[in-house]
């Protein structure tokens, strides 16, 4: 239902812009996460997105380099995107969008009601 895009391959200091489409359902109510999971390592939390696009949440580690958005011309609230600027290698992880009740939860582990298909990003340094 939930299907990332937009990754690929980038040089340090790039830029992407990702994308989350869904399909069958309308999340207009739901906030919007995206998490990465960089090789070998454990899915970790990235930004997030409340239901009306008021309240937004970074990890430290991408605060002032990604920014998460949903379109507001979108009454479905179905599509969520992820701008990442000034890539690093460390970036370099497989990202995924998701579906819940609570922006501010899903900074902790909060629960996740739908898990999107993720899109691979590797920066080359």
């Amino acid at each position: 239902q939930l299907q990332a895009s937009g990754g690929g391959l980038v040089q340090t200091g790039g830029s992407l812009i990702l994308s989350c489409s869904a399909s069958e359902r309308t999340f207009s109510t739901y906030a919007m996460g995206w998490f990465r999971q960089p090789p070998g390592k454990e899915r970790e939390f990235v930004a997030s997105i409340s239901w009306n696009g008021g309240d937004t949440y970074y990890a430290d580690s991408v605060k002032g380099r990604f920014t998460i958005s949903r379109d507001p011309s979108d009454s479905t609230k179905n599509a969520v995107y992820l701008r990442v600027n000034s890539l690093k290698p460390e970036d370099t992880a497989v990202y995924y969008c998701a579906a819940g009740r609570s922006a501010a939860a899903m900074t902790m582990g909060g629960r996740i009601d739908y898990w999107g298909k993720g899109t691979q990003v590797t920066v080359s340094s």
